[in-house]
């Protein structure tokens, strides 16, 4: 009997270790089908954009409000949104969108599958649930990330599809900075978005908002602070009892996701455009200083241009 446990322990072991040398090579072959794709910038677009957001309250309605008003006339968008929706969730009809009623009640909503097999729009961004490492264990993010591409690309062949990077909870155990750090690669690369693109033949693009969310902390921190922002609570919203919100952004949070979307979507720096916006209900949201603003800025356009994956040269 001691015998037979041996052998099925190193049965086990090899076993264990083969499946981890496949799944490694596999995304070694996928990091660098994805090294190849993305080596050719994407063309800018020639004019103003039809854009399409399906996600949850890190998509919300003032920051793509925010984004027509940076792009300016001529662009359009429309959204369907949840809490803390996946793309799973979106896609399978017998799946619960939770919020549905209430986070879809404006102007802006069209039912994701009608609005894309419609054709209508340039661009569409993709957004995944928070946490990501529960959304590729247990709603296998990058096969519906490659469903939803794939249902953009049959209403427009010429559509452009993003994937949306966000963040995790600022009070993680094991530090906001250094996760987003860590799951850059290891999870949104590796087992998102490189995987869907072995799935579809649309080219999947990035808008990296948790790396700028993360440079821009990083670089308000260097300077000791900036006009009232020390860190990201300060780019989150509060609670009622005022504690910081761990996971949603503030007007500033907004305007900082919202610079993103512009300088990827766009292909164009933000450096100099307005700061002083409007939400989607027309009140004006909480400007960033002058100052501050100019470093999103900055931040935005130096994090955009460092990733391949977002099909810029900045």
């Amino acid at each position: 009997m001691p015998s037979l446990t041996r052998r099925a322990v190193l049965g086990f072991l090899t076993l264990a270790l083969g499946v981890g040398a496949y799944s490694y090579a596999r995304r070694q072959r996928g990091a660098k089908r994805a090294k190849a794709l993305y080596a050719r910038a994407l063309p800018a677009p020639s004019g103003p954009l039809q854009v399409y957001h399906l996600g949850h309250s890190l998509v919300g309605r003032d920051m793509p409000a925010m984004l027509a008003q940076l792009a300016g006339s001529g662009h359009g968008y429309d959204s369907q949104l949840g809490w803390g929706t996946s793309l799973m969730q979106h896609w399978e009809p017998d799946q619960p969108v939770n919020g549905f009623d209430v986070e879809n009640d404006h102007p802006r909503f069209r039912g994701a599958q009608e609005a894309l097999t419609s054709g209508e729009y340039d661009a569409v961004v993709l957004t995944e649930m928070v946490e990501i490492k529960d959304a590729i264990r247990y709603h296998d993010s990058a096969t519906y990330l490659a469903h939803w591409a794939g249902l953009a690309r049959e209403g427009n062949p010429q559509a452009r599809i993003y994937l949306y990077e966000t963040w995790h909870h600022t009070n993680d155990p094991a530090g906001w900075l250094a996760r987003i750090d860590d799951d850059f690669s290891e999870r949104w690369l590796e087992r998102v978005l490189y995987p869907a693109l072995g799935k579809t033949d649309a080219p999947i693009y990035l808008i990296p908002a948790g790396q700028v969310m993360a440079a821009c902390v990083r670089a308000i921190s260097a300077q000791g602070g900036l006009d009232g922002v020390t860190g990201v609570d300060d780019l989150m919203a509060r609670n009622a009892d005022g504690t910081p919100d761990t996971i949603h952004f503030n007007d500033l949070g907004a305007y900082l996701v919202a610079l993103t979307h512009y300088a990827v979507l766009y292909q164009r720096s933000p450096l100099g455009l307005p700061h002083q916006l409007n939400r989607a209900d027309g009140t004006p949201a909480d400007a960033p200083s002058a100052a501050l603003a100019a470093l999103m800025q900055r931040t935005v356009w130096d994090v955009v241009g460092r990733h391949a994956q977002t099909g810029v040269t900045a």
